[in-house]
């Protein structure tokens, strides 16, 4: 599978976990535990918003702050759609994967921008999910090209403190199971009652 496709996937799961959220689930926890359902989903469509104007060539000096604080408004489900649609159109539009993106990190090719966000939607829609009582399953063709993005990345991931370490699955666990390990997330999670 391409990365747009896998990234077409990612979307379209996080905004179908976002869609399930009833009105009483917005502060229930997520496995990020600093993070309610609604801070996550914010961060996620701060994110996708985020994504528009830095694959357009933008610097975030440019964007500046008008994309702090809450962006979900009164109409969170509709604004993550229309998040993860204007997303979409950004990163597939003729030539944007070969573009170099403005990052706080600095200059970045926009496929490993992409492959960022990949992993951002599919982490953050099981965290959805695993919140709310959804299906956690994600698409395993979308995980399996996180997975061997993610592999190469795992340590500077690790000594940024971008993720949480000592999260161990078997062996024998499958793509998805390891995928959320590596991100510091116990794929056995449920909220306490």
């Amino acid at each position: 599978m391409d990365l747009l496709e896998a990234y077409r996937r990612s979307l379209a799961e996080f905004v179908d976990r976002v869609d399930q959220v009833e009105p009483g689930q917005w502060s229930d926890p997520t496995p990020c535990s600093d993070w309610d359902v609604r801070t996550l989903v914010n961060h996620v469509v701060t994110e996708a918003r985020w994504s528009v104007p830095l694959l357009a060539g933008r610097t975030i000096e440019e964007v500046g702050d008008r994309l702090d604080g809450d962006q979900l408004g009164t109409d969170p489900i509709s604004t993550a759609r229309e998040a993860a649609a204007q997303a979409e159109i950004a990163a597939t539009h003729p030539g944007t994967i070969d573009r170099t993106v403005h990052l706080s990190s600095g200059e970045t090719p926009a496929a490993e921008y992409l492959r960022q966000l990949l992993a951002e939607h599919l982490i953050h829609g099981w965290d959805v999910a695993v919140a709310i009582g959804a299906q956690p399953r994600l698409d395993p063709d979308a995980v399996h090209v996180a997975a061997q993005w993610f592999a190469g990345q795992i340590d500077d991931y690790r000594r940024n403190n971008l993720v949480h370490t000592g999260v161990r699955v078997p062996d024998d666990a499958d793509e998805q199971d390891h995928l959320l390990a590596a991100f510091g997330r116990d794929p056995d999670w449920a909220p306490t009652d």
